[in-house]
């Protein structure tokens, strides 16, 4: 793995395992992936108040995971190109907080 790829994979383990609200990023991020989605539109899908995917899209934003295109309410979201090559190592993430989160679900029944 390049070092760009290996600082990638942490940027990446950091905003969707190491911080508050890191499953629902990678949430957002999979909706962006299948298809460029709008705030309101994402908020709908994902049934969460409008403010939250604001501010999850803001920081996904800021660490050039995704990028936009337009203003205000129209304003659409697409992967960056560097995630769109990576996504790769974002699935592998992923598959690992969804068996975490089954484990989860497993042992409190």
């Amino acid at each position: 793995m390049s070092s760009r790829s290996r600082l990638f994979k942490q940027l990446l383990q950091w905003l969707l395992v190491g911080t508050r609200g890191g499953v629902k990023r990678a949430q957002i991020i999979e909706a962006i992936k299948e298809e460029p989605r709008n705030a309101n539109q994402l908020a709908s899908l994902l049934r969460v108040d409008y403010r939250t995917i604001r501010h999850h899209l803001e920081v996904l934003e800021k660490n050039n995971l995704i990028t936009s295109m337009g203003e205000q309410y129209g304003k659409m979201y697409f992967l960056s190109n560097e995630l769109d090559e990576n996504f790769t190592i974002f699935k592998e993430i992923w598959n690992e907080i969804g068996k975490k989160l089954k484990r989860r679900e497993i042992g409190s029944e």
